[in-house]
């Protein structure tokens, strides 16, 4: 992450006329511990989101279903047996010999069949295979995207806190000096237009705090709703501020991109899953080969009557059987010989599926590189205009107060300051931010990444 020093709060230091907030300073910086020492770092609220957010457990879901696909399909190259049982009561009269025959048989048969060759079966244990590893890398992308969203949430809310406060600050300095120019304006200092800019500017300024305050509730919302929490306060940037730069070149993370990105992952592993069907289709050839044997028994409970030569013996028959049995497909109307064709057009679709996402990977990574060096250079920027505006509001007071400068000076100089302070403070969430997604884009995102960004963060 890239670089950044030290943000002064609009909430310190001087108002609008350089007097010192004394009372009001100590007041705010007691609010302000008390507030921090509630606060949630970011790395409880990653917990907290982990256990809650419904994408996220949706998908946890999904991989640990194909699991136990995967498990299912490993059945195909295991022995199967089975059991058949039947009782039947059976009876049969003879009339010219005046007799009959009746009886009870009981059966119980065992068979059982152990795959010995059987390419279809080996190819579909492969294909779910890969489709184990497909859930794992989505629930790989759903554990970053909640990363990002989490902390876009999060840094949400630092951003419209920063722009209420500033905001509201920049409200009590318009006030002072919408004051100080009707005071002017009675003793005949200063003109009417100068009580009326003044407060042209504080019915605008106002505006914009009510405005910023509803922006500040609604992130809340959006917040607590992600991680099931209600009034969470995040923490913010320690002071001084000190984001680490990259340490790795845009080639580096390109080749990391390249590989370990899940997007590209995923498809590779569906250009292998494609390749898997196609050997599946041509299996439809080959011969199978099973290992069968069954063993069974009879109960007869038969009796008959005499002399007519038909009677069946009461007792108990055993069976037993075991042989090799060969299955080879003669033809089976050209089915096999279209489904390989299918299989290998749609293994092409998989290839320029493949060199797409390849370079959509590159290119997002590429971007956010980009965006996080344009984000470092941004904040550096904002930080000089910051003491720049610091000193030009002091030159204006000054300027003011020896009546070289008119109110609307001091008014613009002002807002320039607080608005300069608040592009920073902004700036900086953009590059935190931006370092996530580039991690993200990369593939390299995870769960220790949470923990770095939470050490940016006030204890």
């Amino acid at each position: 992450m890239s670089a950044v020093r030290t943000h002064r709060s609009p909430r310190s230091g001087a108002t609008a006329t350089g007097a010192p907030l004394g009372p009001l300073a100590a007041g705010l910086a007691l609010a302000f511990a008390s507030t921090l020492a509630q606060a949630q770092s970011l790395q409880e609220l990653y917990d907290a989101a982990r256990g809650y957010d419904a994408t996220y457990l949706a998908a946890r879901a999904t991989a640990q279903a194909a699991q136990y696909r995967y498990e299912q399909s490993k059945a195909l190259r295991l022995p199967s047996a089975s059991i058949y049982a039947s009782t039947t009561r059976s009876g049969t009269d003879v009339p010219k010999i005046d007799d009959n025959f009746y009886g009870t048989v009981n059966q119980a048969t065992l068979n059982a069949r152990q795959p010995i060759f059987n390419k279809a079966n080996t190819e579909t244990i492969a294909s779910a295979e890969k489709a184990f590893e497909v859930a794992s890398f989505d629930l790989q992308a759903a554990e970053q995207d909640l990363i990002v969203r989490l902390a876009q949430a999060y840094f949400d809310v630092l951003s419209s806190q920063d722009n209420l406060a500033t905001t509201q600050t920049n409200l009590k300095a318009i006030t002072e000096q919408l004051a100080s120019a009707k005071r002017n304006f009675e003793v005949g200092t200063a003109t009417i237009t100068d009580t009326r800019e003044a407060q042209a500017r504080y019915d605008l300024t106002q505006a914009q705090a009510i405005a910023a305050d509803n922006d500040l509730r609604t992130r809340r919302a959006a917040l607590d709703t992600l991680v099931g929490k209600t009034d969470v306060a995040p923490r913010p940037l320690a002071v001084p501020v000190v984001i680490p730069p990259l340490s790795t070149t845009l080639q580096d993370w390109l080749a990391t991109a390249n590989s370990d990105s899940p997007d590209v992952r995923r498809a590779r592993l569906a250009y292998d899953i494609a390749q898997i069907e196609t050997e599946k289709a041509r299996a439809g050839h080959l011969p199978t080969l099973d290992l069968v044997g069954a063993v069974g028994a009879n109960n007869n409970t038969g009796l008959s009557g005499g002399g007519t030569g038909n009677a069946q013996l009461p007792g108990t028959y055993r069976n037993a059987s075991v042989g090799l049995q060969l299955n080879i497909p003669v033809f089976s109307g050209y089915a096999v010989q279209n489904r390989v064709k299918e299989t290998l057009s749609l293994t092409e679709k998989a290839r320029e599926d493949l060199a797409g996402v390849q370079r959509n990977v590159d290119l997002g990574t590429r971007t956010a590189y980009l965006a996080v060096s344009s984000g470092s250079a941004l904040v550096k920027a904002l930080e000089a205009a910051e003491s720049s505006s610091t000193l030009a509001l002091e030159a204006t007071e000054l300027g003011y107060k020896v009546g070289l400068r008119v109110t609307l000076d001091v008014l613009n100089a002002q807002t320039q300051l607080f608005t300069t302070q608040r592009d920073l403070a902004k700036a900086r969430y953009d590059l935190i931010l931006a370092e996530v997604r580039l991690r993200q884009v990369s593939g390299s995102l995870g769960p220790a990444d949470v923990a770095v960004a939470d050490r940016l963060l006030a204890k």
